[in-house]
């Protein structure tokens, strides 16, 4: 059996994108589904990441594997038709299809929906038998002991700054209105055990690990035997959490006792009432520069996210964003477009209220407006994240932003200003991916899908 393993990427994210090395570590799923494929099937597996490398049209393969988020379905539904009208069985699984299961089979020969840690292995086993269903769905999974590492082997090594991200924890404990996590994949909190991930960080070489899960503040008390465990491995780790971290020094101070160097952290917005909107009213924005203070003593820099287009969002609050970032010397600023994906709660209030302008999934990429913002217009929404990406990824801002008056900082100077020149090119770049470049997917030939299961 031949399988390959694709993951699809938006025109700004692709590896002819707007995102450079600099900006690229290695993913997890497309390995990890790799690493569950049955040893008993004697297997050949390919992997392509189309923000690395192109995903070739020929692939040599029986079966194919496509992970798909909302901002790439289109262009996965392009190359699921494509590999379908050679004759090729095609799965599509990831967020997208988990939240719009219906509309994915019309593409494909079979939908994993939710978590594919035991329905992929099945499936691949059902395939083998000739039984493959048309849906498969895994709501019972609790544990994910025993999981077998990733594959990283099946990447390009050089396409990514580093081949070592780690799975800690599963899900999050928020309920945030726009998130589409929990409505793909549940509410479930499902850490790994520690010595699993203990071993597997033994195991990677280099002295960089990422762990790439949505909050590592899921669970607190996991979190601190965790950390406590990786200090002997003198290790430089950087992670996900929430601002919740300001609130206990204890914490702080075992994460950069294991080696953290680097957080990043939604902080949303400077307006108070967009984050009662986005429900994170934990976020306070009056705390936020003496939560910078906390993390840059200890030695930990931070990419700080920001989502624009509430509805207490006014025209002032671009620049307001900018401005705060240096002040408090935020030293990733990132800025998105507050975006309704399917299903979520976010969604069903802009729908109800006749606010949702958009329908191609390509442009729900969180960096262009699918929705009639309140106190601006669409294109003013549009125009002022742009602006923002070019002020504060300026020399000026960059510069202004390093926080040189904390030494534990001044080692990883170069590293700051690697990552801020990255992305200094993604802010140069940015007004050019219009909606025509989004959606333009013309150069996956279209053709219709024979009907294969």
């Amino acid at each position: 059996m031949k399988i390959a393993l694709i993951a699809p990427a938006g025109a700004m994210h692709r590896y002819n994108g707007l995102f450079a090395k600099s900006l690229h570590y290695a993913p997890i799923t497309l390995t990890l589904l790799a690493a569950l494929v049955p040893e008993e099937l004697n297997a050949q597996v390919q992997i392509y990441d189309e923000s690395a490398e192109p995903i070739p049209l020929n692939l040599d393969a029986d079966i194919i594997g496509i992970t798909c988020i909302t901002g790439t379905a289109e262009r996965v539904y392009r190359f699921a038709d494509y590999y379908r009208g050679l004759g090729k069985t095609v799965v599509l699984g990831g967020p997208h299809p988990s939240l719009m299961p219906q509309e994915a089979k019309e593409h494909a020969s079979s939908v994993i929906i939710g978590l594919a840690d035991r329905t992929w292995p099945q499936l691949l086993r059902d395939y083998k038998n000739g039984s493959i269903k048309e849906y498969y769905s895994d709501e019972e999974l609790k544990s994910i002991a025993g999981r077998p590492t990733p594959k990283r082997e099946l990447l390009k090594r050089k396409r990514y700054i580093t081949l070592n991200t780690v799975e800690v924890i599963r899900g999050c404990h928020l309920n945030c209105s726009f998130c589409a996590y929990p409505k793909a994949f549940g509410h479930c909190v499902i850490p790994r055990p520690v010595e699993e991930v203990i071993a597997e960080v033994k195991a990677l070489r280099g002295k960089p690990v990422i762990f790439p899960d949505v909050n590592l503040l899921s669970d607190i008390a996991y979190a601190r035997e965790l950390f406590t465990r990786m200090i002997p491995l003198k290790r430089w780790w950087f992670g996900l959490t929430t601002s919740d971290i300001a609130l206990d020094d204890e914490l702080v101070a075992l994460f950069q006792k294991s080696g953290c160097k680097g957080l990043l952290i939604g902080f949303e917005s400077v307006n108070e009432g967009s984050q009662k909107e986005m429900r994170k009213g934990f976020n306070k924005p009056s705390k936020y520069k003496e939560l910078m203070e906390k993390l840059h003593r200890h030695g930990i820099m931070v990419m700080g996210c920001f989502a624009f287009g509430s509805d207490e969002d006014g025209l002032d609050v671009f620049m307001r964003t900018v401005e705060l970032s240096n002040e408090i010397k935020i030293d990733l600023p990132r800025f998105a477009i507050f975006t309704p994906f399917p299903k979520t709660d976010y969604y069903t209030q802009l729908e109800q209220e006749g606010r949702i302008t958009e329908r191609s999934w390509s442009l729900y990429d969180v960096e262009h407006c699918v929705f009639l913002p309140k106190n601006m217009s669409k294109e003013q929404l549009e125009a002022g994240i742009h602006k923002a990406w070019k002020q504060a990824y300026s020399f000026k801002s960059i510069i202004k932003r390093f926080d040189i008056r904390k030494p534990r900082l001044w080692p990883f100077f170069w590293v700051y200003l690697l990552v801020n020149l990255g992305y200094r090119q993604y802010a140069e770049k940015f007004k050019i991916f219009d909606s025509k470049i989004m959606t333009d997917n013309n150069d996956i030939k279209k053709q219709e899908a024979r009907s294969k299961r």
